[in-house]
């Protein structure tokens, strides 16, 4: 006998979907779907589907309005309630009449008595998108109950390709044994007589049109009729075809209900016909099918962001606000980008391209907010313009009301990769590679490019994690270096500080950044820099609901205080920092200082985590000391180096070093001063010991910074403000004793008086002391550093980044 394919989409919405369940949607007051059902019956059959059917929210008035029509069947999406916890499911049901329907709506409430009555009706019906937290009450036990009360399954087409992807798999390692123990469990009695064997079916959810028979479930039939098709799942032989989602794809729904909505209530056909963002947006929001050319003239009504305008006002003069300037840079965007100006002169393009291009194209107009008001944000900040900010928050209002639907999107979509997550650990609980939770990092800095010891770290725990095969990827924007393990994002534009020009803050692309971490399924987020891109870091790890871990290793509001002269600015700097540091699931410290630091400024306790920080100590090492100041420097062994690496700026306390040098070398004038490094104080601090003994080398790298530490005789490292000081550490670990202030972190990176002293800080005579002590005693300077060494034998950075890993896992 010959057989045909039959394709149905079996979730689908029409008009008579009324509440949405997107917040957005609710705020606009919007409906769930403007979809008419006559519409979505050709829409279907033109784009394959042999059977149509309308399954609404807890009505079947869409599936009555084309009951007439050839090859429908009349169903719904039943909603439904767990009544012992009032967990939600929706329960799709097929093949209905208006008096069931009604005996539904009587019983839905209870999902026992909803099922009951299905079973006693011999009515097919599936549990939907079984992995979708609807009301975020669902929990792998719910899961359970699911396998023990349906025998059909659905594989949603607005899902997330892992929540079907795990789905499908459990259902596929279910036995009878499993189903019977779950059965027991939970006190549920199966159905059918091998109710172990599950069937997946699949339909597009679609509720703005777009998507319709994107995905669907299809049989091979004798007869090309309903009974044969749904006889066919009932019997087990479906087979679910098409593609699941993203969110893109969901974020571009919701715009494109939220127009129809605003196209509904305001008629907006009667505006502006043929201008080319009006054109493009009705477009690429255009419920039509491919093929049918839609109406146009959907005037940007979104909130305000681009307000009515009347044809022949648009483009006509340089923009005057932020609207304006939006409205042209938009025109631009779509006649510089082919595939979006194809969609105002092509109307009928294949529906699978308009997210992508729908999601550029929001993207730019967010990059052109972000940048407008974070360079006038900044600006009124650099100049102490504190009041005219609040003008700014206009800007950030119209930013939030763009990227709303994918904001929401995304985290729709976080909330079921989270809800896999959690499934996979409780169905397979002996498997130890998935019991132990699983870490792929995110991590966040604004400082990779930068020669200082954050970079330099960060560098190296990029390294360790390829080494050792971690999944770490650090994110930033500026320079791209082509570093494996690291994505550089270009950034939207950058602001340098008036005061210290070589640092650069860099505006990230939000949007790309949200949509990478999707993408590579970050299961946390790092942030190493409160700065924007920290913010960035923190929004992500908001949107995508994932624990985000910080590391605090500048003194910033010490140094906004030193750098720019302002007290004030240090307690500014100090609210921000701990509404910063305070969004943070754990908070990683490098010195015990700076934890109880940020613990006395209001921070938990219980956030601060400790972690010591390890150097390359093979790299620095005594084998280096080589007379590398005799052979690049013309200083012999008869004078006693001294020597400072690091960041050549006030905020180190350089100023104090130099001054106190000179007062030194009044006592012995064979002290030498060597400065390895470059910054803002350079030029003063060669003014300052002119005519002194000393040397100003700018920045070392590589062997020649390794030589330079090892054939050093005294490290000094005056700050007060750093948190941990790599410096210390490369001293001592290249043998050299070190002097450093009981101030800060680097103080515990030192025994003093065996690998060297800690002195009062900002104490001129301590300070003198102990470095001509050390000048004058090789020995003492000989021992010293031999203990130096022997004390980081235990601090390799290898060893104590994979502590810090590990941890990253407990904390979780």
């Amino acid at each position: 006998m010959k057989t045909m394919m039959l394709k149905t989409d079996m979730h689908v919405h029409s008009k008579y979907s009324k509440r949405p369940s997107e917040w957005v949607l609710r705020k606009l007051g919007a409906a769930e779907s403007y979809t008419e059902p006559t519409e979505l019956y050709r829409i279907a059959r033109d784009r394959g589907m042999n059977l149509v059917t309308i399954t609404d929210h807890n009505s079947i008035g869409g599936a009555l309005e084309i009951a007439h029509l050839p090859g429908t069947f009349i169903s719904e999406e039943v909603t439904s309630y767990f009544p012992e916890d009032g967990c939600k499911a929706h329960v799709l049901v097929y093949d209905i009449t208006e008096s069931q329907h009604q005996e539904i709506s009587l019983i839905r409430k209870n999902i026992y008595d909803l099922v009951k009555y299905l079973r006693d009706q011999d009515l097919l019906h599936a549990i939907a998108h079984p992995l979708f937290p609807i009301n975020d009450r669902l929990t792998p036990q719910h899961v359970e109950k699911f396998l023990v009360l349906f025998n059909i399954l659905e594989a949603n087409g607005a899902r997330d390709v892992l929540q079907n992807q795990f789905i499908t798999n459990l259902v596929k390692g279910l036995t009878k044994e499993k189903l019977e123990e779950l059965a027991d469990m939970h006190n549920l009695e199966p159905c059918g007589k091998a109710p172990w064997k599950k069937q997946l079916i699949s339909g597009s959810d679609d509720h703005s049109s777009l998507t319709i028979a994107t995905t669907y479930t299809q049989v091979e039939c004798d007869l090309d009729d309903k009974n044969s098709f749904l006889r066919e799942i009932a019997a087990g032989r479906a087979v679910p075809g098409g593609e699941a989602s993203e969110p893109k794809t969901l974020a571009h729904n919701i715009y494109s209900i939220a127009f129809q909505y605003y196209k509904q209530k305001f008629s907006l056909d009667r505006f502006v016909e043929g201008e080319v963002l009006t054109k493009f947006i009705d477009q690429v929001m255009s419920p039509c099918p491919a093929g049918v050319e839609p109406d146009a003239g959907f005037v940007d009504r979104l909130k305000g962001l681009f307000h009515n305008s009347r044809k022949g006002r648009f483009f006509k003069a340089e923009p005057q606000n932020l609207q304006e300037m939006l409205q042209m840079e938009a025109r631009k965007v779509i006649l510089n980008n082919s595939a979006m100006y194809r969609l105002v002169k092509d109307p009928s393009p294949p529906p699978i391209q308009k997210p992508e291009v729908w999601f550029r194209f929001v993207n730019k107009m967010s990059e052109t907010v972000l940048k407008a008001s974070a360079d006038k944000a900044l600006d009124k900040l650099s100049t102490g313009n504190f009041f005219d900010l609040f003008h700014m928050l206009g800007s950030a209002g119209s930013l939030y009301t763009m990227l709303s639907p994918y904001l929401v999107a995304w985290a729709v979509f976080a909330n079921g990769r989270n809800m896999v997550r959690n499934c996979k650990l409780h169905f397979a609980p002996d498997n130890k590679s998935v019991s132990k939770p699983e870490v792929r990092m995110g991590h966040f800095t604004d400082t990779l490019h930068e020669i200082n010891g954050v970079a330099l770290t960060l560098n190296m725990q990029i390294d360790i994690a390829r080494k050792n095969e971690i999944p770490l990827t650090m994110i930033t924007c500026g320079p791209e270096n082509g570093k494996p393990g690291v994505k550089h994002f270009k950034a939207v534009g950058e602001f340098g500080l008036p005061e210290y020009q070589e640092i650069k803050l860099y505006y990230p692309p939000l949007m790309e950044m949200i949509d990478y971490c999707y993408e590579n399924n970050f299961t946390h987020i790092h942030s190493a820099t409160p700065g924007p891109i920290g913010l960035a870091a923190l929004a992500i790890a908001r949107v995508l609901k994932l624990p985000i871990y910080g590391t605090y290793h500048t003194a910033l509001p010490q140094y906004a205080s030193l750098i720019t002269g302002d007290p004030n600015m240090e307690d500014l700097g100090w609210k921000y920092i701990v509404w910063y540091y305070d969004q943070m699931d754990k908070i990683y410290v490098p010195s015990r200082a700076t934890g109880a630091e940020l613990a006395e400024k209001g921070i938990s306790k219980n956030k601060i985590k400790f972690y010591e920080r390890g150097i390359d100590i093979d790299r620095f090492h005594p084998r280096n000391r080589n007379g590398f100041y005799n052979s690049h420097f013309n200083l012999d062994d008869s004078v006693t180096k001294l020597l400072y690496v690091g960041r050549v700026s006030k905020e180190k306390n350089l100023p104090f070093l130099a001054e106190t040098f000179k007062e030194m070398r009044r006592e012995n004038d064979k002290l030498h001063l060597i400065v390895v490094g470059d910054g803002p104080y350079l030029k003063e601090m060669k003014q300052v010991l002119q005519g002194e003994n000393a040397t100003f080398t700018g920045y070392l790298q590589g062997n020649d910074l390794e030589q330079a530490y090892a054939s050093a005789d005294v490290f000094v490292f005056p700050s007060t403000t750093d948190t941990f000081g790599n410096a210390i550490l490369e001293a001592q670990a290249s043998g050299v004793p070190v002097v450093v202030s009981d101030e800060g972190g680097p103080r515990e990176n030192c025994v003093s008086g065996k690998t060297g002293f800690i002195v009062p800080s900002h104490d001129a005579a301590a300070f003198k002391e102990v470095v001509l002590k050390l000048a004058s005693d090789p020995e003492l300077r000989k021992q010293m550093g031999l203990d130096a060494r022997d004390y980081m034998q235990r601090h390799s950075f290898e060893s104590k980044y994979m502590e810090l890993w590990e941890s990253y896992g407990r904390a979780a």
